[in-house]
């Protein structure tokens, strides 16, 4: 038995065979981890920051470098997080089915990839120009430093914001290496919708944070209050978009967006009650992912007509 084993090594059919039946799972595994499908989330407002800072399409090879420095981002600040957070993961019920603490991948692992795509970051930086290289050791420390904020306070939801804000600005500074007026608008919009939706998404976990030590705004002020502070931030978001409008002299397309996403806004809220967190997921991953998809489609719709 153990010759036709040793056989099958060098055969070449079937090491193709084995080589796929361990890489496949390994790389869907990998893109469970980090949630590959949620960068629809950043990756639009990176391309807003670019469209309107081109007024219009940019060049497609300066589009290819933000879409694998986004790529690279994200894939590095969920690799970090499901590694920094492995502990708490599989002592919560409801993340502890996630690769790492079912063992279907190793937090080892998990660092590699998070470092393999911090190097893809900075190289696809360097590509855009000499600014963009510059500051991406901020979106390194941010990247790789949020998810322990909740360790020591409760404004780790700000944080959050203030890392994926990172994403337009870099589309915007991508295309025109220069601090703007509208960049920061466009990135403050995007940091405080984060902010909203995350402390919504903590609003699950009060219990266990509060039993682990761990901070939110849901466990320092109690989910009702943290549902109004969420309801604020996203009104705050319309309001910054309506203002990045008028900086830019932007016509009634990208405002029909901006109206579009502010009812979106609404829905979201609607499926969320203090007494009632069933319908969360719907809120957190459908309704967001179009909010990102709507206000880009009708930007770039402006821009172009």
């Amino acid at each position: 038995m153990l010759q036709y084993h040793i056989i099958g090594l060098f055969d070449k059919e079937g090491f193709m065979r084995a080589t796929r039946q361990t890489i496949r799972p390994t790389i869907l595994t990998l893109l469970d981890n980090i949630k590959w499908e949620h960068t629809i989330f950043a990756l639009p407002f990176a391309y807003l920051g670019a469209v309107l800072a081109a007024g219009g399409l940019p060049r497609l090879d300066m589009l290819l470098w933000i879409t694998l420095a986004m790529v690279g981002a994200r894939t590095a600040a969920m690799s970090f997080n499901r590694a920094i957070d492995a502990r708490l993961d599989a002592a919560n019920p409801r993340t502890a089915m996630r690769p790492i603490p079912t063992g279907r991948i190793s937090v080892r692992t998990t660092l590699i990839l998070a470092l393999l795509a911090l190097l893809l970051l900075v190289v696809a930086a360097a590509q855009l120009n000499p600014l963009c290289l510059l500051l991406s050791p901020v979106a390194v420390a941010a990247l790789a430093g949020y998810s322990y904020t909740k360790r020591y306070t409760w404004l780790c939801h700000f944080v959050l914001g203030f890392t994926d804000g990172i994403a337009p600005a870099g589309g915007w500074l991508g295309v025109s290496p220069a601090f703007t007026l509208p960049m920061a608008l466009l990135a403050c919009a995007v940091a405080v919708w984060i902010s909203g939706f995350d402390i919504i998404y903590a609003c699950q976990d009060v219990a266990f944070d509060r039993a682990a030590g761990l901070h939110s705004v849901p466990e320092r002020f109690g989910v009702s209050a943290a549902l109004r502070l969420s309801t604020a931030l996203h009104i705050l978001m319309v309001a910054l978009l309506v203002a990045l409008g008028l900086s830019l002299g932007l016509g009634w397309i990208y405002y029909f967006g901006v109206a579009a996403t502010a009812g979106l806004l609404v829905c979201e809220h609607r499926l969320i009650r203090p007494e009632d967190m069933s319908r969360i997921d719907i809120a957190f991953f459908s309704v967001n992912s179009y909010i990102a998809g709507v206000l880009f489609l009708f930007t770039l719709l402006d821009a172009l007509l």
